[in-house]
């Protein structure tokens, strides 16, 4: 009992923290989400329910941010994940200058974000002085100009889409050289005894012992793409809707202090929606992630 209450002690620094900066918004949010017509300057409301959720879920803006993170989850996700395991693989199977190149694949995160979004407007932004960095290669086979940043659809998310794959992948080439690093050589070894195909090698060795960090990149990635707003904001500025590139965490923010701002109740719930949409996925991962991760 001494022993159980000691133990309690030493953890209450660490609830109290959880309880004040977490516990509490979510409860506080949840508490607002259900609030009609709240009014933040008096506190007043005139309802509870549903109809902050109602609206939200038919807001026109609501669902374009929806489509792009949707769209930005499914694409980065998977692609950044994919080309961080290939250039992992590459920089362990090199000797020369691997530490080199490990610097350099890792720039880009220790670098601002706001800053590598202005060097992609420069290598992207269509002016009346330049076409872009980008529009000069594709003048080279003979397509173009388009205006990556101010121009269709398409190709705003094709930069967003970019843009986020060279500002997560850095991490990722980080943790997957690890975890290569950290798979015994003594497996190899048996695999070049028994003359073992090298496709069969990475599908029945290296998959398997690397699967924990490949799943932990993956969720992450998942969580991280759901929450991104910089990175669009980084590109096209802070009026996201009428670039037609918001995301959900954009959204929250314009509800509370955007142009459309001043509505606590609205963003509380569009909150609360994304809450449960990364619940979802998560838990979904984690138990796919229970049948294919190998634990050594």
């Amino acid at each position: 009992m001494k022993n159980s209450l000691k133990a309690w002690l030493y953890l209450l620094p660490a609830l109290l923290f959880l309880g004040v900066f977490l516990i509490y918004p979510l409860v506080d949010v949840l508490i607002y989400s259900f609030e009609e017509g709240y009014n933040s300057t008096s506190g007043t409301y005139f309802g509870v329910g549903f109809y902050n959720y109602s609206y939200v879920l038919h807001d026109p803006f609501f669902l374009k941010a929806l489509r792009n993170t949707v769209l930005l989850v499914l694409i980065t996700v998977p692609l950044s994940t994919g080309l961080a395991l290939l250039i992992s693989l590459g920089l362990s199977s090199i000797k020369a200058l691997r530490k080199f190149f490990q610097t350099v694949y890792f720039l880009p995160y220790v670098t601002n974000t706001l800053a590598v979004g202005l060097v992609f407007m420069i290598l992207f932004k269509k002016t009346p002085y330049s076409d872009g960095l980008m529009n000069l290669l594709l003048r080279l086979f003979g397509m173009g100009p388009v205006d990556f940043i101010d121009g269709p659809y398409w190709a705003k998310m094709f930069v967003l889409c970019f843009y986020t794959v060279w500002v997560v992948m850095p991490f990722k080439i980080l943790i997957l050289t690890s975890a290569l690093a950290s798979v015994k050589d003594d497996y190899y070894k048996a695999a070049r005894i028994d003359a073992t195909p090298r496709f069969r090698v990475f599908t029945r060795i290296t998959l398997p012992m690397i699967s924990p960090m490949l799943f932990y990149l993956i969720i992450t990635g998942f969580i991280g793409a759901f929450k991104a707003y910089s990175d669009a904001v980084a590109l096209f500025g802070v009026n996201l809707n009428a670039a037609e590139m918001n995301t959900i965490v954009g959204y929250v923010y314009d509800m509370l202090y955007g142009d459309s701002g001043g509505y606590p109740s609205y963003a509380a719930a569009a909150a609360l929606i994304l809450f449960v949409i990364v619940l979802t996925v998560t838990t979904i991962n984690l138990t796919v992630s229970r049948k294919h991760v190998f634990y050594d």
